[in-house]
């Protein structure tokens, strides 16, 4: 069973990108809590993934299974989704202890949202925090992509 594990966190304003990121959009044929169903083009290429249930004291793991599929299949399938699109551009840096970030810069409904999170082998394993993370938000169901299609955080009331 493939499995994921990942912490997720908000990013400082100081964080510049190091080179051009890759176009994503994706959308939910499934945003229930029990499982996900994203339909994604990442640049040229298009995605099916499964993903299982998070959260509670075990909120960085889950089930998750990707799959390639053909990319005219994936625009046909994101007609079929859920109301709702996350748009972004996906940047990817690695750390000096070999961990590599994937920092998410949110467009459209997700404008002024960018979202950095890490792959772990385990949830213990220790990481490098770069200088430009900020806040933990792994256990945060509004920074979920299926929840921020849903309830863009342009939307949300912000203090």
């Amino acid at each position: 069973m493939g499995v994921e594990i990942e912490r997720k966190f908000l990013v400082q304003p100081s964080w510049h990108p190091a080179a051009s990121g890759e176009e994503i959009a994706q959308g939910y044929l499934s945003s229930v809590p029990e499982r996900t169903v994203r339909v994604r083009i990442r640049g040229e290429r298009g995605y099916l993934t499964v993903k299982g249930r998070n959260g509670g004291a075990d909120a960085a793991r889950r089930a998750e299974f990707e799959y390639e599929i053909p990319v005219a299949d994936a625009r046909a399938m994101l007609a079929l989704c859920e109301p709702g699109l996350c748009e972004k551009v996906r940047h990817v840096e690695r750390a000096a202890d070999g961990h590599d970030w994937e920092i998410d810069v949110f467009h459209g409904k997700n404008e002024g949202l960018v979202v950095a999170e890490v792959e772990l082998g385990s949830e213990d394993e220790m990481f490098e925090r770069p200088s430009w993370l900020g806040e933990e938000v792994t256990g945060d169901k509004r920074y979920y992509n299926s929840c921020l299609a849903q309830n863009p955080y342009t939307e949300w009331k912000q203090p």
